[in-house]
């Protein structure tokens, strides 16, 4: 295997005060972002959900395994049929089925504030899903043997940096994770090596998109980090 390495890629020459400016930028942007549950159906140009992919691929991982797969949806009979197999597993959840709720009363309770419930219009409502999928194994050849590392990092700062694409691009998102999720890889018609992660939701906001005053707290700095 080589060992060939090449130079550092040169980095923009700023000044204290422009690092911190730009920091400042960021974050700002960043602390805009909010999970949407109401989207229309307007259009969203493939090209932006492609860029968004390319941007998520550029994330630091395991060995450079990669171990990431990304199924952009944008059927609406792929969208329907997820809907309702998500809806069956949320049922179950919340208990709405008739049974007792799968989830304990502690995660029940703490979903309470953000208003939620098993009905998803929408994953069939917004114009695109992007399932994430974890490749546990494949390397970066995809052979489907050669044992990936780091996986769940891996893909969970892939995800991320999809996420503040999208959001740079003027889109709204929502991640969801039913669970169980088994059912996105037959949909998909992915190998059994790749684990489902989530469903990143993308579009546009409807006009009475509202968020949970719950959601709009966020920890002060003090208390997310420590300085030694």
């Amino acid at each position: 295997m080589s060992k060939a390495h090449q130079p550092y890629p040169a980095l923009p020459e700023l000044t204290d005060g422009e690092r911190i400016e730009r920091s400042q930028a960021a974050y700002d942007q960043l602390k805009a972002r909010r999970s949407c549950r109401d989207f229309t159906s307007a259009s969203v140009p493939r090209e932006v959900i492609e860029n968004a992919i390319r941007a998520a691929g550029t994330a630091p991982n395991g060995a450079n395994h990669q171990p990431w797969h990304f199924t952009a949806i944008s059927s609406p009979e792929t969208k329907r049929a997820i809907r309702e197999a998500a809806e069956a597993e949320e049922k179950r959840f919340y208990g709405e089925d008739g049974d007792k709720p799968k989830a304990p009363d502690e995660w029940l309770a703490a979903l309470d504030p953000i208003g939620t419930d098993a009905h998803k219009g929408f994953l069939d409502t917004a114009p695109w899903l992007i399932v994430c999928f974890a490749q546990r194994k494949g390397g970066i050849e995809e052979d489907g043997k050669t044992q990936n590392y780091y996986v769940n990092e891996s893909v969970g700062i892939a995800c991320g940096m999809l996420i503040s694409t999208l959001h740079s691009a003027g889109l709204a998102t929502l991640t969801h994770t039913p669970s169980p999720m088994n059912f996105l890889r037959d949909i998909c018609g992915r190998p059994a090596e790749e684990k489902p992660l989530m469903i990143v939701v993308v579009g546009h906001p409807s006009p009475d998109a509202t968020v949970p005053e719950h959601a709009l707290r966020k920890k002060p700095l003090s208390q997310i980090s420590s300085w030694l």
